[in-house]
């Protein structure tokens, strides 16, 4: 006796130190990578995604239209832009120049431009100089091809009136105005700043707005650059605006968007798991009166909770605000394995014991985390980022609180209970009588039917809207100064573009060439405001060199004539030469797309070119941007089409990709969620039989119907996210009927004991799960809204799947 008292307590407390050793494995683990950041570790990873494009998926069939996506991301991620506006020019110069002092002085930017610094402009017209036979704007080449360029007029007109603009080259290197032309096509400025005392400025009507560029020092999706970014932003507005009252200042940048989110997510956090946390412990402390049971329920689901935030971090590197909040209502549904072996421990009285008790809850725990594991695994098949880390973090949740509820539990409970509360569970027990008799039988079948007529009307009413801007909700506020300062510079927000593939940059180059031409037609019923290409700062090879043949065999195709004609038009003799010199150079060599990158003037364009890239068959080549301006949504088809017309090229719109990836998902979760009720009602009839199996599975499938019906009557359009959140009724709300039926067929079962535990266990999950309805993120308030209409009614008519005999026994 003695010896088997001595093995029971080595493995009593070996069950205990492994439990405490695996608890403090993810404590250290979380703790260290969310410590890692602040603690200022260069390497680290910052634990918390914060940035919203990843929580959707990869829409691009081609991966070079991916990695141009990234690149864009990049490319702005790292930029703030601040619009100073008044109705008095010189307030609005002086405002920008102050509040750029300020943000400066905050030393929360790598750096902040509101005065453009000293640039000589000649250096850009110097750069392309030894190229200038090789290019030239349409209009002179149309000129050249139908023989009306004559060189004495061109030279009179650019003696005569030549060009104001900066961007001009020399008179005696560009006597016929050729290079001029084309440089002064350069979208060096678009949309509608212009530079005025040295700074970017915009006039609108009265308003005159000048721009303030700032650069982050870190990733925008950063908690420190975030906080360092907003507490500056603040401080320099609210100086600028006291030193001149009529002056607006609006903002955008991707690091606002990413700062109000994280925090937005972060009160989600806060509150639904307070509030969960709070209500689950006052329900369980008004039936179980004891402090010890609610302790260890909440250690079984923290052990779970923190097991799942170590092994999501671990596999996907970071943790998306998504699934931190859902994370957050998860600990309903954790703690329902604990609830019913605590309601048996209550009910056993002074007969209790440990392995007997959990061998007697085991299979309806089994089974219910099957069903929960299946709904969980399908929701992990969605294409998106942040479904598959929410599907992760909730089976390894789930599963671990499973484990510690027949593992550690039953070794932390041996002594029986001090006092059973027999008055709860006997009015329970009449309550379910009560009620089970409506449902009993026949009247079960009459109650499914009445329960699909009267949702029929509401599915006839069900839409469905597919649109991701009703999903990622963004601050009103900041789109509303976005908007402001996109439509007082004249800019587009760059979500639509070409990408443009080849094998060589030369190929790139022509093809980009090839879809310009094609741009500066009418599409869709009228012209684009323009658009934007590396090929503009530097003409294909080929293009170069037709346009030096153009002049030779034209202008130019007699060297003693043209010397002629600049010596007659008063040109030194050694200018002419020098002219003439550059011209007939044998081997010049074209201006080159390598040369073009290396000037520093080339920074604000260079993502329009991808350089090396490798496409969906990992051949390698290279890849160029195309940036149509001012594209309005009805020419999106026939920018479409254009796309498709033309070799290499593809068009891409990331809302619309997603919009229609949704179309086409939740399409087929429909087929998803029959497959799942067939698994799961397979699964249910192998343990219970034919009958009983679809007598268990009826209460949920009810739901499913119900949850569809309203939504339908409330006028609320579905989504693709309210069908897989039915993926997870029908695999949490299946548990209800699963342990009030396992729980009837326990020998000396308590019933009213049975029914505390799963309207308990429902009552846990519902406060949860309901609670997501009150997110700051759509997502989670369509995934909150659908579960707590389907958790209801499947604990509602959970009595369906109870045996007859045992209701009446």
């Amino acid at each position: 006796m003695q010896v088997v008292q001595g093995t029971s307590t080595r493995r009593r407390w070996g069950v205990l130190a492994a439990w405490l050793a695996l608890a403090c494995v993810a404590l250290v683990y979380c703790a260290w990578r969310f410590a890692g950041p602040v603690l200022g570790d260069p390497t680290s990873t910052p634990p918390l995604q914060t940035n919203l494009l990843a929580l959707l998926p990869k829409t691009e069939a081609d991966p070079v239209a991916e990695q141009a996506l990234d690149a864009l991301a990049a490319t702005m991620g790292d930029r703030t832009v601040y619009l100073v506006t008044s109705d008095d020019a010189a307030h609005a110069k002086a405002a920008a120049r102050r509040l750029g002092r300020s943000l400066s002085q905050s030393g929360a930017f790598r750096n902040v431009v509101a005065q453009l610094p000293p640039f000589d402009v000649t250096q850009v017209a110097r750069f392309y100089l030894p190229y200038r036979f090789g290019l030239l704007r349409d209009s002179d080449r149309a000129a050249l091809a139908a023989g009306s360029a004559s060189l004495p007029d061109l030279v009179a007109e650019r003696l005569f009136d030549p060009l104001r603009a900066g961007l001009a080259a020399p008179l005696a290197d560009d006597p016929f105005g050729w290079l001029s032309r084309w440089l002064g096509a350069l979208p060096l400025m678009t949309g509608n700043l212009g530079v005025e005392d040295g700074m970017l400025v915009a006039h609108r009507g009265a308003s005159t707005s000048v721009l303030v560029a700032a650069t982050l020092p870190g990733s925008a999706y950063a908690t420190s650059v975030q906080h360092a970014v907003r507490e500056a932003t603040a401080g320099a507005e609210r100086m600028t605006a006291g030193a001149f009252p009529d002056v607006r200042i609006a903002h955008t940048g991707a690091v606002f968007y990413a700062d109000v989110a994280r925090r937005a997510s972060e009160g989600d956090v806060h509150r639904i798991g307070i509030w969960s946390a709070g209500g689950i412990a006052l329900l369980m402390l008004w039936i179980f009166r004891s402090p010890k049971l609610i302790g260890l329920g909440f250690l079984s689901t923290a052990i779970g909770i923190g097991c799942a935030l170590a092994a999501t971090m671990a596999l996907f590197g970071q943790l998306h605000l998504l699934t931190l909040v859902f994370g957050a209502s998860l600990i309903g549904e954790a703690v329902d394995y604990s609830i019913q072996y605590f309601v048996l421990y209550l009910s056993a009285g002074g007969r209790w014991d440990a392995r007997r008790g959990l061998r007697e809850v085991r299979p309806a725990l089994i089974v219910a985390l099957a069903t929960s594991l299946l709904g969980y695994a399908i929701l992990a098949w969605a294409p998106f980022p942040a479904l598959k880390q929410i599907a992760c973090f909730a089976m390894v949740g789930i599963t671990v609180a499973f484990l510690s509820v027949i593992s550690l539990l039953p070794a932390l409970l041996e002594r029986a209970p001090r006092r059973t509360p027999t008055y709860l569970f006997d009015g329970a027990a009449r309550l379910l009588r009560a009620w089970q008799s409506l449902l009993d039988g026949r009247r079960a079948w009459l109650l499914a039917v009445l329960v699909i007529a009267a949702a029929l009307p509401g599915w006839l009413r069900v839409k469905s809207d597919d649109d991701i801007h009703l999903l990622i909700q963004r601050d009103p506020s900041l789109v509303a100064q976005e908007r402001a300062v996109r439509e007082a510079i004249g800019v587009d927000d760059g979500a639509s573009f070409f990408v443009v593939k080849g094998a060589t940059p030369e190929a790139v180059l022509e093809r980009c060439e090839a879809l310009g031409e094609r741009l500066n037609a009418p599409l869709g019923g009228r012209r684009l405001a323009g658009w934007q290409s590396v090929s503009q700062f530097v003409p294909s090879a080929r293009k170069q060199a037709a346009d030096r043949a153009l002049l030779a065999s034209t202008a130019l195709r007699s060297p003693d004539s043209l010397r002629a004609t600049l010596v007659a038009a008063g040109f030194r003799s050694e200018a002419a030469a020098r002219y003439v010199g550059a011209w007939t150079q044998r081997n010049a060599k074209p201006l080159s797309l390598d040369a073009w990158l290396a000037t520093p003037w080339s920074q604000p364009y260079r993502h329009l070119w991808l350089g090396a890239v490798r496409d969906e068959s990992a051949v390698p080549g290279y890849a160029a941007i195309v940036m149509p301006l001012g594209a309005s949504s009805a020419q999106l088809p026939a920018l479409v089409a254009l796309a498709h017309a033309l070799p290499g090229v593809v068009f891409v719109d990331k809302a619309a990709s997603v919009s229609r990836l949704f179309g086409a998902y939740r399409v087929d979760s429909a087929l998803w969620l029959a497959g799942a009720a067939v698994l799961v009602s397979a699964l249910l009839i192998a343990r219970y039989g034919a009958r009983g199996g679809v007598r268990v599975v009826m209460p949920v499938l009810l739901a499913v119907a119900v949850a569809l019906a309203a939504f339908g009557y409330a006028g609320v359009p579905l989504t693709l996210f309210n069908w897989l959140a039915l993926m997870l009724v029908l695999g949490v709300g299946v548990n209800y009927a699963v342990f009030l039926r396992e729980g009837c067929t326990r020998p000396d079962a308590d019933l009213g004991a049975v029914w505390t535990g799963v309207a308990l266990s429902a009552a846990t999950t519902l406060l949860s799960f309901g609670l997501l309805a009150m997110s700051a993120m759509p997502v989670l308030k369509n995934f909150g809204a659908t579960l707590a209409v389907g958790i209801a009614v499947s604990a509602l008519l959970a009595p369906i799947g109870m045996p007859k005999e045992e209701v009446r026994g």
